[in-house]
C-alpha cells in the first residue's frame, strides 16, 4: 500500500493528528492483509521524516526527482513499514 501526500494544515499540528493519521493507515492496510507500507518524502521535510521513523518505517532508498534535483543534490527519501500478521 503506497501512502501518498498525507498532510495536517498548519492550524491543526502539533495535535498528534499526524500519527494517529498514519496508525490508522497502518491499521488499516494489516487489516486488509497488505504486507508493507511504502511512501517517499523530501531530504527538507524532516518532521515528516521523523514521523514516519517513529511509526517504525525505515528509509529504503533515496532518488532525484529531476535532472535539476540531481544538480542541487535534492533528494526524495523512500521509506517503507513492513507490516507483521498482527501476531
Amino acid at each position: 500500500l503506497e501512502l501518498k501526500r498525507m498532510s495536517v494544515s498548519r492550524e491543526h499540528r502539533g495535535r498528534g493528528l499526524a500519527r494517529a493519521l498514519c496508525r490508522e493507515v497502518l491499521a488499516f492496510a494489516r487489516a486488509r492483509g497488505y504486507g508493507a507500507v511504502v511512501l517517499s518524502t523530501s531530504m527538507v521535510q524532516v518532521a515528516a521524516q521523523r514521523l514516519y521513523e517513529g511509526q517504525g518505517f525505515r528509509k529504503v532508498g533515496s532518488s532525484y526527482p529531476s535532472l535539476l534535483g540531481t544538480l542541487l543534490n535534492f533528494q526524495i527519501f523512500h521509506y517503507r513499514c513492513d507490516l507483521g500478521d498482527g501476531t
